[in-house]
């Protein structure tokens, strides 16, 4: 109960968060982001950026990613102002406490969140 159907974890929950979008894919990669990319005939990757010193660190994959592979482009984009203080790890830390986090998260990992209260 609680897992999206087609197995568990992150994967399986990007997935059913995204189901419907058209023009998006969820994947599992292994190696290379650049060769990840032309294995699955993406000519972009999207990185989100939440604030400076996540572009720091995001810029730098990108420019190495582009050296590695030109023909993958990568494309930040920002968050509204009221998700730049959000991360996975705050999100994490109010479920293990009680808070409710389904205005951060797809329905199914807030109820992933629960069942493991439960444990």
């Amino acid at each position: 109960p609680g897992r999206p159907s087609g197995g568990g974890g992150r994967v399986a929950f990007c997935r059913e968060g995204w189901e419907g979008v058209a023009g998006v894919a969820v994947a599992r990669r292994c190696g290379l982001l650049g060769d990840f990319a032309v294995q699955k005939e993406a000519s972009a990757v999207v990185r989100g950026l939440r604030a400076g010193s996540d572009f720091e660190y995001e810029f730098q994959m990108a420019l190495m990613n582009r050296k590695l592979e030109s023909s993958v482009e990568t494309i930040f984009l920002m968050p509204k102002e009221e998700y730049t203080y959000l991360s996975s790890r705050i999100v994490k830390e109010i479920a293990r406490l009680g808070g409710d986090v389904s205005g951060f998260v797809p329905s199914c990992v807030v109820e992933l969140f629960r069942e493991k209260l439960r444990r």
